[in-house]
């Protein structure tokens, strides 16, 4: 298994795996379990999309447009006055 993408949070872990899922590559996230153990701690660098070393270079090109997509949507999320980075952001 070969890491291709490290993720920040649950959700980008989850939304890289889906991809990768519908492009028919197998993968895995590595401490998804973790995060409850966590709890409130900040931590970082320990979710990580894994996928077979044979399907790594079809993974990578995923990986690179769903990270492409995600950083559109938080800046225009930022163009609408809501830092996805800011805990105390309120929603509109």
């Amino acid at each position: 298994m070969h890491t291709v993408y490290r993720a920040e949070n649950l959700f980008d872990a989850h939304l890289v795996k889906d991809a990768l899922e519908h492009a028919q590559i197998p993968a895995f996230i590595a401490g998804e379990y973790l995060t409850g153990g966590v709890g409130q701690l900040p931590a970082l660098d320990y979710l990580a999309v894994m996928v077979p070393d044979s399907s790594l270079g079809v993974a990578e090109g995923i990986v690179r447009e769903v990270e492409a997509q995600l950083a559109e949507a938080r800046e225009a999320m930022r163009e609408l006055g809501d830092d996805p980075g800011d805990p105390l952001a309120v929603p509109c």
